[in-house]
C-alpha cells in the first residue's frame, strides 16, 4: 500500500508541474524516476518508452501507467493515472463550464504561457542529451539515433514513428553487439508473475478490440444518445492515434466540430487552455465533454469523455505489460530493443527541433530568455519544476 501512495504522490506532483506536452512529460518522468527516485534504470526507461511509442494512444500517459504498474501493480497504474490526469482534467472541465456561461478568451499567446514554453525547450534538451549519453554509447547506436531523427524530420507524419522504430529494431538486431546491452532491472511486482495477471492482460486486449468494433454498432442501435455517441468518438480517437498529444487534434476536430457538437471557437479556446495547463493534452476531452449539449450534467459528460479517450491506453498497456516483462530479456529482443532505445533518442531530438523549437523560439528576445533558463537549470542546477513555474511568472512580466 505504501508503494501505491508513493506512486500517487509522485504523479500528482507531476500532474501539477509537467507543462509542455508529451516530449516534455517524458523529460520530467526521466528526471523524476531515473535520476531522483531510481525506480527505473535508463535502459528500463527507454524500453518502456519504446513500447509506449509503438502503441496507439497518449504516449506519456501510457508511460505513466506502465511505471505505476511496474512499481505497484494494477493499483499503482490506477494511482499513476489519477495523479497525473486529475489536476488538468478538473481545470479543463471547469473551464468548459465557465466558457459556456460567460464566453471564452484567447490564451494561446499569453505571456506566462510563452515563458513556460521556452523553459520546456531546455527541459527536453537536457533529457535528450542525458539519454543520448546513456543509450547511445557506441557508433552503431549513435548512427541509429541520427537516422531516427533525420527520418522523423523528413517524413513529418504521425505514422512515421512506427516505421522508424521498426527499422531501429531491425538495425539494432543486426548491428548492436549483445555484450553492450546488459541491464540491471528492478524486480517486478509479485502479482505480475502470477498466471491470473496474464489472463487479465489477455482479457484487456480482447476488450480493446471488442469496444473498438462494438461501440459503433451499439451507437446505431441507440442513435439518439449523445453520451454514447461522444464516448464512441473519444474511444476511437484514443485508439487510432499514434504519438498522442497534438496528433489527436485533427481526429477530435472531425468528431466534435464537423458534427456540430462543439463550435470552432469553443474548440480553439479549449485548445489554448489545454496548452496552458500541466498534464496530458488528452484532458482536452474533459473540456469538450463539458461544452457539449447533452441530456446529462456537464461534469458527468466531461468524465465520460475523459474515460472514453483514455480507456484504450488503459486496456493496451495493462494488456501488454504482463507479457512484456517476460519477453524483454530474450537475447534477440534485447538487441532489437537496444536499437529502438537509440532511435527513440532520435525521435525526441526531432521533437525538440519541431515542434518544440520551431513553435516556440521566434526571435532574439526568446533566445535571451532561453539562455537565462539554461543558466538556472543547467549551471545552477535548480529543479526543473521550479524553473518551469518561475519561467511562467517571468514570461508574464516580460511578454
Amino acid at each position: 500500500m505504501n508503494n501505491v501512495f508513493s506512486v500517487l504522490r509522485e504523479f500528482f506532483q507531476l500532474g501539477l508541474t509537467s507543462f509542455g506536452g508529451p516530449s516534455a512529460h517524458i523529460a520530467f518522468f526521466r528526471e523524476r524516476f531515473v535520476e531522483k527516485l531510481k525506480w527505473l534504470t535508463d535502459q528500463e526507461f527507454a524500453d518502456l518508452l519504446a513500447l509506449c511509442q509503438f502503441l496507439p494512444g497518449p504516449a506519456s500517459s501510457q508511460f505513466g501507467l506502465a511505471v505505476g504498474w511496474k512499481k505497484a501493480g494494477w493499483t499503482g497504474a490506477l494511482a499513476a493515472w489519477i495523479g497525473f490526469t486529475l489536476p488538468s482534467a478538473m481545470v479543463m472541465a471547469g473551464f468548459g463550464v465557465i466558457l459556456v456561461s460567460l464566453g471564452g478568451e484567447d490564451v494561446a499567446n499569453a505571456g506566462w504561457l510563452r515563458g513556460l514554453q521556452i523553459a520546456v525547450v531546455i527541459v527536453i534538451a537536457k533529457a535528450v542529451w542525458s539519454m543520448a549519453q546513456s543509450l547511445c554509447p557506441d557508433k552503431a547506436r549513435q548512427l541509429i539515433a541520427l537516422y531516427g531523427m533525420a527520418m522523423m524530420l523528413y517524413l513529418d507524419a504521425s505514422w512515421a514513428q512506427i516505421l522508424v522504430i521498426a527499422f531501429g529494431a531491425i538495425f539494432g538486431w543486426a548491428f548492436v553487439k549483445l555484450d553492450q546491452t546488459g541491464v540491471d532491472r528492478t524486480p517486478l511486482p509479485v502479482e505480475s508473475k502470477k498466471k491470473p495477471y496474464r489472463i487479465v492482460g489477455g482479457v484487456c486486449l480482447g476488450l480493446f478490440a471488442v469496444l473498438l468494433c462494438g461501440l459503433p454498432l451499439l451507437q446505431k442501435a441507440m442513435p439518439d444518445s449523445r453520451p454514447l455517441e461522444a464516448f464512441d468518438a473519444m474511444y476511437r480517437s484514443g485508439a487510432l492515434v499514434f504519438g498522442g498529444g497534438h496528433v489527436v487534434l485533427p481526429l477530435l476536430s472531425e468528431e466534435v466540430v464537423d458534427t456540430g457538437w462543439v463550435t470552432t471557437q469553443e474548440f480553439m479556446a479549449g485548445y489554448g487552455a489545454a496548452q496552458a495547463v500541466p498534464g496530458p493534452l488528452f484532458t482536452f476531452s474533459a473540456f469538450l465533454g463539458s461544452v457539449m449539449e447533452a441530456e446529462i450534467n456537464p461534469w458527468l459528460m466531461a468524465t465520460l469523455c475523459l474515460v472514453g479517450i483514455f480507456l484504450p491506453a488503459w486496456l493496451l498497456v495493462l494488456g501488454v505489460m504482463p507479457f512484456w516483462e517476460s519477453l524483454v530479456n530474450r537475447p534477440g529482443l534485447r538487441k532489437a530493443l537496444a536499437g529502438t532505445n537509440a532511435v527513440v533518442v532520435g525521435l525526441l531530438g526531432a521533437a525538440l527541433y519541431d515542434p518544440v523549437w520551431t513553435g516556440t523560439i521566434r526571435g532574439s528576445a526568446d533566445i535571451i530568455f532561453l539562455l537565462g533558463v539554461a543558466a538556472v537549470m543547467l549551471v545552477l542546477k535548480w529543479p526543473a519544476w521550479l524553473v518551469v513555474v518561475l519561467s511562467g511568472v517571468a514570461g508574464w512580466l516580460v511578454y
